[in-house]
């Protein structure tokens, strides 16, 4: 399967999921949709900005992401 509907397509997405559902959603008991919707909010801000991830040596998503954007220096 190299085309349309390939396994690799979705693994990135499986695998968050799979994270908000163990570590977020099954430890909880919602009262209403907005308070879902808030506290899984509240989840995606962790997972990107304050947990370390081993794929990433260490670092949050977010310091992955943004320390990649810095700016080359121009060369002298």
């Amino acid at each position: 399967m190299d085309g349309k509907g390939a396994w690799r397509d979705n693994v990135f997405v499986e695998r968050l999921w799979k994270s908000v559902k163990y570590e977020e959603v099954y430890l909880r008991a919602y009262a209403s949709v907005s308070e879902a919707r808030a506290s899984i909010g509240r989840y995606l801000d962790f997972y990107n900005s304050r947990r370390p991830h081993q794929g990433l040596a260490r670092q949050t998503p977010d310091q992955a992401y943004f320390n990649a954007l810095l700016p080359i220096p121009a060369a002298a």
